[in-house]
């Protein structure tokens, strides 16, 4: 076995090599290294050695990588000629390969065993500046292949800088290779397909916009269409999420922000809409018929706005044409910045016609002059025949929407159909319902409308959003509307009821995405602070839940009064404390104390019926019946059954067992209260000590008014006692006595 060594590589653009086994002593400045090479003229980023312990790579921002010999056979250097090294022969450079650009990592790939020792089959991987791992064979010094698209188009020293590769891991076992991107991607490749098998995206920015589209997978794949979502950020790229996985995607093409997206009537295409004055439509692709890794191709471009597209919206019905119908689209709109909303023809796109690399130019159908100011959304009914927008002039408007497909080509056309009015601000969102024949829109108001498309007019009005609603969308067929808005809460509306069901809160800065699954159980928000939160529609399960409680209730209901009915008090005093119900548990009190008799005598509280069931409690039930026994002590009307009680407590339960079924309560409690609060900010629950002091603290006071009230009564008795005997003394003696004698023992009684 050889010796062990070191690799290292600095700032001054050295690689240092230290024999851990043999080296010099690290006493005094620490051991010395047997070989420095100082061939790189920038700093070296990345090191690696070969399977066989013969070769070393090293790249760097020199633009090159260079090959090492670490075990020379015989010969002298290039730096023993120099007379900077003496004695063993030192690794010497094989080869220096350009790269044309600056090299962040590299690393040996793969090499036959066969050919240990020499440079044939041997395989180097290197990344960096240009955001793609390339292999190279060192034999030919030739480009094998490559991880990562080729940039076609020019790309700005901002995007170069955001997604140049910043480390490479290659994991042999997995046979997976690994980039690290500046822009906080993790893009993981699998060397059997030599494509993107996963990739975790680290950082949203802001976020503008969602919908969530349908997956497609391989032609000859058994597996379901899954739903995938699809987010606008503060950036050029679209984001590309499966909510199972957190798989992600991003799509390159647009030259600046992504403003809109919407998604076909099938869900399998996404069109996109950017500060860069065009819109695009994106498919899903595989690179082969087998492989189960997926992206996204943009097979359409539509341009002609002079300003921004911040709305668009795609065709939703279905067509009827053609050997597959789910495949095909119609139309789109978009709308932008110039005030102008244009119609493109999208029938030549479809799933059938997909080229690799190939990118339809789409013609514009129609353009209208919409609004007097931007253009903040659009949706198209679920019919097609009908187009809203919403714009800053603080209206909405309705079109009707021709179609016309002919022998000679497509023709379409909008007709404004009318103006809705009624808001006080910008309008930001608009949207059709899927069921009924209403228009929902939010704005800067602080309110959402809902609108007759018969005659209009307005028909409802929802207030609650303490800021500007930016996102609306109807679900559960039709029967309620979610919104959103920059107070960075979602309300969810009961339509008819005209009522807010549920505040959802979970961001901190302003709602601008907002979308629904197509069977409505799951809403998906996403704002200015980087965050998507996923919200589940539990309706049914509460509901199940709640009706299972209560045929528990009623269960629980018809086996007390079954106790009641024997005259099983021990049982159903027990059956109400765990039911919580102390106006029963009071009546069986009174009962228990009324049936007193003789036969009771000797017993510790004077009754053997209460003493058995105060005996049988254990410590949760005991510091609920003393809860209860409080707010009964705190009344006259009740405060003999508490008074009893407590004399039955004192005399059968010792201190100490009081005292220990108050900490198992607040154990109990302090756990619920962990529970509820997943990060532990609630303060912990006081000890059992200090709950039974406030217990004992809070009785003593009633007690003594109880005793107070009692001592008067006895003495009135007393008064009462006196005076009947005193008028029994009359009625027997008064014939007599004379009226002066009578008088002054009137006067004596008093």
């Amino acid at each position: 076995m050889g010796p062990i060594r070191l690799v290292t590589a600095s700032v001054d653009n050295r690689i240092r090599i230290f024999n851990l086994t043999h080296g010099a002593s690290t006493s005094s400045g620490g051991g010395k290294p047997e070989a420095v090479l100082d061939e790189h003229v920038s700093v070296p980023r990345g090191l690696d050695v070969s399977p066989d312990g013969k070769w070393l790579v090293s790249g760097g921002r020199d633009s090159v990588i260079m090959l090492w010999d670490l075990e020379p056979a015989t010969g002298q250097s290039k730096q023993q000629k120099k007379g900077k090294q003496k004695g063993s022969v030192p690794p010497q450079l094989v080869k220096t390969i350009p790269v044309l650009e600056r090299v962040e990592a590299v690393g040996f790939l793969f090499q036959d065993p066969a050919s240990y020792g020499t440079t044939n089959g041997l395989q180097v991987y290197l990344g960096g500046q240009k955001g793609r791992i390339a292999v190279r064979n060192v034999g030919d010094e030739e480009e094998a292949y490559t991880f990562g698209e080729r940039k076609t188009y020019p790309v700005s020293e901002d995007q170069e800088e955001q997604q140049q590769i910043l480390n490479v891991l290659y994991v042999a076992q997995a046979q997976t290779i690994i980039s690290i991107h500046a822009d906080q991607n993790i893009v993981m490749y699998s060397l059997e397909t030599r494509s993107v098998s996963k990739q975790l995206i680290g950082y949203n920015d802001e976020i503008v916009d969602a919908t969530f589209i349908r997956s497609r997978p391989p032609p000859s794949s058994t597996q379901p269409s899954v739903d995938l979502l699809a987010l606008a950020t503060n950036s050029s790229l679209i984001r590309i999420y499966s909510p199972e996985s957190l798989d992600g995607r991003l799509l390159e093409g647009h030259s600046d922000i992504v403003l809109a997206l919407d998604n076909s009537s099938d869900g399998y295409f996404l069109a996109s809409g950017s500060k860069d004055r065009s819109a695009r439509v994106w498919v899903q692709t595989h690179n082969t018929a087998l492989d189960q890794s997926w992206s996204y191709s943009c097979v359409a471009i539509c341009e002609g706005h002079s300003e921004s597209v911040g709305a668009i919206a795609m065709s939703k019905v279905k067509p009827e044409s053609g050997r597959n119908s789910n495949s095909h689209l119609r139309f789109m709109f978009t709308g932008s910045q110039d005030r102008t909303i244009k119609m493109w023809d999208l029938s030549n796109v479809s799933l059938e016609n997909i080229v690799e690399g190939q990118q339809l130019r789409c013609k514009s159908l129609t353009t209208h002059k919409a609004h007097e100011k931007d253009i903040n959304s659009l949706d198209v009914s679920p019919n097609d025949k009908l187009l809203a927008s919403g714009s800053q002039d603080r209206t909405a408007k309705l079109y009707t929407i021709e179609y016309v497909q002919t022998s000679s080509g497509v023709r379409g056309e909008l007709k404004p159909l009318g103006t809705l009015k009624g808001h006080k601000r910008g309008v930001w969102t608009v949207r059709f319902c899927r069921t009924n024949r209403v228009l929902a829109t939010g704005s800067g108001d602080k309110t959402v409308k809902i609108w007759s498309l018969d005659d209009y007019s307005c028909l409802k009005t929802f207030e609650g959003h303490t800021n500007s609603v930016l996102r609306v969308d109807f679900f559960n067929a039709g029967l309620q509307l979610v919104s959103s808005a920059s107070d960075g809460l979602v309300k969810i509306w009961a339509i008819h009821e005209e009522e807010c069901n549920a505040t959802l809160d979970n961001h901190e800065d302003k709602i601008w995405a907002l979308a629904t699954t197509s069977d409505g159980s799951t809403i998906v928000s996403g704002g200015a602070d980087s965050v998507i939160t996923f919200w589940e529609d539990y309706t049914e399960e509460t509901e199940v839940e709640k009706e299972n409680q209560r045929a528990e209730l009623v269960l629980k209901d018809q086996e007390f009064q079954n106790f009641v009915s024997l005259g099983d008090y021990k049982r159903a005093i027990q059956l109400a404390l765990s039911l919580g119900q102390p106006g029963r548990l009071l009546s069986l009190f009174q009962n228990v104390i009324a049936s007193r008799s003789d036969a009771d005598k000797g017993s510790a509280s004077g009754i053997k019926l209460l003493d058995r069931i105060i005996e049988a409690l254990d410590g949760g039930d005991l510091v609920k019946l003393l809860s209860y026994v409080r707010a009964w002590n705190t009344q006259a009307k009740t405060s003999a059954v508490a008074q009893t009680i407590i004399f039955a407590i004192v005399k059968l339960r010792s201190a100490d067992s009081v005292i220990q079924a108050f900490k198992e309560s607040v154990v109990e409690k302090k756990i619920a209260e962990d529970a509820d609060d997943a990060e532990g900010t609630k303060p912990a629950s006081d000890s059992g000590e200090t709950a039974l002091k406030e217990m004992v603290e809070a009785l003593i006071p009633y007690t003594e008014r109880h005793m107070s009230r009692m001592g008067r009564l006895l003495q009135e008795s007393y008064v009462v006692d006196f005076i009947l005997l005193q008028m029994d003394s009359w009625m027997l003696g008064g014939d007599d006595d004379d009226g002066d004698d009578s008088s002054m023992d009137v006067d004596d009684m008093r």
